[in-house]
Order: structure tokens, then sequence, then C-alpha cells
């Protein structure tokens, strides 16, 4: 088996601590609870109550227009701002990343209920 070399170039995160790597960083360094009552629809049916939501996000601060954003589910937005966060960390831009030597890897628990409802 060929071993190859792999390089990451940039990184992006929308998680329950923060809408960035920076600010995700920063939450765990200062030991803060992403954790918390769940605000994103009604509870009263259902035992469990707390979840790790993520908080303030607008896929508008990434640069995308609100009207793109709505044909998204909120897991793809969070995938698409990550995404754009990566590149732009990396310094690479849209024409200088080479399609065939590039790649993305995401993270996701379980998303696209709310679309799929």
């Amino acid at each position: 088996m060929d071993k190859r070399r792999v390089v990451v170039t940039g990184l992006g995160a929308v998680t329950p601590l923060g809408n960035s790597v920076s600010d995700t960083w920063d939450g765990i360094r200062n030991e803060r609870c992403g954790i918390g009552p769940i605000t994103l629809f009604d509870t009263t049916d259902y035992a469990v109550k707390i979840a790790g939501e993520v908080k303030n996000f607008s896929l508008s601060d990434f640069g995308i227009d609100r009207k793109e954003a709505r044909k998204m589910s909120r897991f793809t937005q969070f995938a698409v701002a990550a995404a754009c966060e990566a590149v732009k960390d990396s310094g690479f831009t849209k024409e200088s990343i080479l399609g065939c030597k590039s790649g993305v890897v995401i993270g996701n628990g379980i998303g696209g209920f709310e679309t799929m409802e």
C-alpha cells in the first residue's frame, strides 16, 4: 500500500462553543459548556430538555446570502460555514484550489431531521 501525505491547510468549525475555530478553542480553553436548555423547538412532550445547540448562527456572516441559505437545511449551513472558514484559513482562493488535489472532511452527528420532517 502506498503511503500518501496529507496536509491540513485550513480549519473550520461550527459548534455549541462557537461559530468558528477560534471561538470554539476559546470556549475549550476557558472551560465553557456548550450544553444548555433546548431553544429551537418546544420540548414539552420530551423527557430531554437540554442539548448542545449552535447559537447566534447566520450563514450571511460567511458571505452567503439569505436567499441561498434558505435552500439549505441547518446542518448543511454549518458545513458550508465551516468550509468557508477552512478555505479562508488555508489562504487558498477559488482560483488557486486544485480540485483534483483538494478534499473536505466533514463530521456530523445526526443532521437534517427538520428537512426530512
